[in-house]
């Protein structure tokens, strides 16, 4: 018994995470009452809702693109729609399969069961995930700055402790050296960063459409520098695919520095995580295909950073 809790120490911490931020929201919701969620909720009508699932899903061909522009400079003759598929697979495993699994380990392993180079897709991946990162930096201030107005340096302690930015340093410095490939095609990065943008505004874009549709306003740089905020609080592993953490930084978030009262903060929360479980479902089709790959004990050793995308 002890071992197997020493094994999966991780895996319990992100459960006990999960539960206890849902727990909090659960709690959220008693205190705010129902009846203003489910007002909130009743304002969004199917169009915005559409409106918001479709600029999503744009973002996620940005995905595809970044992914594919790495993996073809570094000599993958891969396909587009090879690319489009495993991206997608990877990206339902992220909001619908345990953290165990990972939308990047499926992505590995389809790459491996296609037949491509195991070290080249894996150092992609990495690369992958470390220019998705470095996009997301450029929007911080944007949060950061109206956020340390409001509310104060001492309100930040916990995202900025020494531990959490000592693992965000080591995970970079372990994978700056996957980006040798492409140091010598600056045009590869810079295209893949480009993508990244892509992704972000129409992410943005989404957020902002869902906040219209309730009745409220927000600026679109305030909207884009929240996320950026609770993207990188996401990243911290206490649980299982950001589920709870993610709902309450943006909860937390919108309703102290944009304004927006805590019933509709947290609806705006809730909608985005359904938008982002109904792009994600399009790689439902090509998972059967993928994870017979995943037991292959080379590819479960892989060590792939999670977190959303």
């Amino acid at each position: 018994m002890i071992g197997w809790l020493s094994r999966n120490k991780n895996l319990i911490l992100r459960i006990f995470g999960t539960a206890l931020a849902i727990l909090l929201i659960v709690l959220l919701i008693e205190r705010e009452g129902w009846s203003e969620i489910t007002s909130s909720l009743g304002q969004i009508s199917f169009s915005v809702l559409a409106l918001a699932l479709l600029s999503l899903l744009v973002s996620r061909a940005f995905l595809v693109l970044r992914w594919h522009v790495l993996l073809r400079s570094a000599g993958v003759t891969i396909p587009f729609i090879r690319t489009a598929q495993l991206t997608l697979t990877g990206l339902f495993a992220s909001n619908y399969l345990p953290t165990t699994i990972g939308g990047d380990v499926v992505r590995l392993g389809g790459a491996m069961r296609l037949g491509y180079d195991r070290a080249v897709c894996l150092a992609s991946i990495a690369a992958d995930r470390v220019i998705g990162m470095a996009g997301m930096f450029f929007a911080v201030p944007f949060g950061l700055v109206p956020a340390w107005s409001v509310l104060g340096a001492s309100s930040f302690t916990l995202s900025a402790t020494p531990p959490i930015v000592a693992k965000v340093i080591d995970f970079i410095r372990r994978t700056l050296h996957s980006f040798s490939i492409w140091f010598k095609q600056p045009g590869a990065l810079i295209s893949s960063l480009l993508y990244t943008w892509g992704n972000m505004i129409f992410i943005f874009a989404s957020l902002y459409i869902l906040i219209t549709g309730l009745g409220e306003h927000v600026s679109y740089a305030l909207v884009a520098g929240i996320w950026s905020l609770a993207y990188f609080v996401t990243l911290i592993p206490i649980s299982i695919n950001g589920y709870g953490v993610q709902e309450l930084s943006l909860t937390f978030l919108f309703s102290r520095v944009a304004g927006l009262t805590p019933a509709t903060s947290l609806t705006v929360a809730v909608l985005i995580r359904i938008v982002f479980l109904l792009a994600s479902l399009p790689g439902a089709v090509f998972l059967p295909s993928v994870l017979s790959a995943i037991s292959d004990p080379n590819v479960n050793s892989a060590n792939v950073h999670q977190g959303p995308s």
